[in-house]
C-alpha cells in the first residue's frame, strides 16, 4: 500500500507540474523529461494504442516517398520522415468548406471530425485534395464525453466510420478500421483525461471503443 501511494504522489505531482507548464515549451520539456526518466508517461492514455497502429501503418505507405497534410495539425506526425509535410489549421482554414489548391499522398485528421458541424463537406474536400491512389488516414473519439473546442457534434463506430468515408467517395473495399476502448479507461476519462501514466498494458474491450480509426484509399 505504501509503494502504491508514494507511486501515486510522484503521479499527481508530475501532472500538476505538466498542467502549469502548459504555456513553458522549456520546462514542460523537462517535465517529460523527467517523467520519461523514471517511467512515468504523459500521453494521454487514449492515444497510445491507435497512435502506435496509425504509425505502423504509415511506415506501410513508405512515409519518404509522401506529400502529406495534416487538418488541424498536432505534435504527433510532424516529425516523421516525410517526403514534405504541410498543415491546414482551422480557423485560417476550415476544412467544411475550404481545399487547397493541390493533392497530396496522405491526409491526416487526427481528432478532428467529431468536432465539425459539416463532416460529409469535410470528407468530400479530404477527397478532392487526396492523389489517385492515396490515402485519407482518420483518428476519432466514440466513448469520450463531450468536448466542445469550439464545438462537438459527431461519433462514429467502426462500422459507422467506414461507411461514411465510403460516401465521401473512398473506395469502400479499401477502408481500413480498428478501433480501442475498455471500461476501466472509459470510467477514468470521465472527468479528467487520463495520462498513460505507470501503465504498460492496454486491453481491448471491442464494446467499449474510446478510440476508432481508419485508413482509406482513393481509387486511382
Amino acid at each position: 500500500m505504501g509503494k502504491d501511494m508514494t507511486t501515486g504522489a510522484i503521479a499527481g505531482i508530475i501532472r500538476r507540474l505538466n498542467s502549469l507548464a502548459i504555456d513553458n515549451p522549456r520546462v514542460k520539456d523537462l517535465i517529460i523529461q523527467f517523467s520519461e526518466s523514471i517511467g512515468y508517461d504523459l500521453k494521454h492514455a487514449i492515444r497510445i494504442v491507435y497512435e502506435e497502429e496509425c504509425q505502423k501503418w504509415i511506415g506501410d505507405l513508405n512515409p519518404q516517398q509522401l506529400d502529406v497534410l495534416e487538418i488541424s495539425a498536432g505534435a504527433s506526425w510532424r516529425n516523421l520522415p516525410f517526403k514534405s509535410y504541410s498543415e491546414m489549421n482551422y480557423p485560417e482554414y476550415d476544412i467544411c468548406s475550404q481545399k487547397i489548391d493541390r493533392q497530396f499522398d496522405l491526409i491526416i485528421a487526427d481528432q478532428v471530425f467529431e468536432h465539425l458541424l459539416w463532416p460529409y463537406r469535410a470528407g468530400r474536400n479530404v477527397y478532392d485534395m487526396v492523389k489517385p491512389g492515396g490515402h485519407f488516414l482518420i483518428m476519432t473519439p466514440f466513448l469520450i464525453r463531450v468536448h466542445a473546442v469550439p464545438t462537438d457534434c459527431s461519433r462514429w463506430t467502426e462500422m459507422g466510420l467506414h461507411h461514411f468515408l465510403a460516401e465521401c467517395g473512398f473506395d469502400f473495399d479499401q477502408i481500413r478500421t480498428n478501433s480501442w476502448g475498455n471500461r476501466k479507461m472509459l470510467k477514468a476519462n470521465l472527468v479528467n483525461w487520463a495520462r498513460a501514466g505507470w501503465r504498460k498494458n492496454f486491453p481491448n474491450e471491442p464494446a467499449y471503443p474510446l478510440q476508432v480509426w481508419a485508413l482509406a484509399r482513393k481509387p486511382t
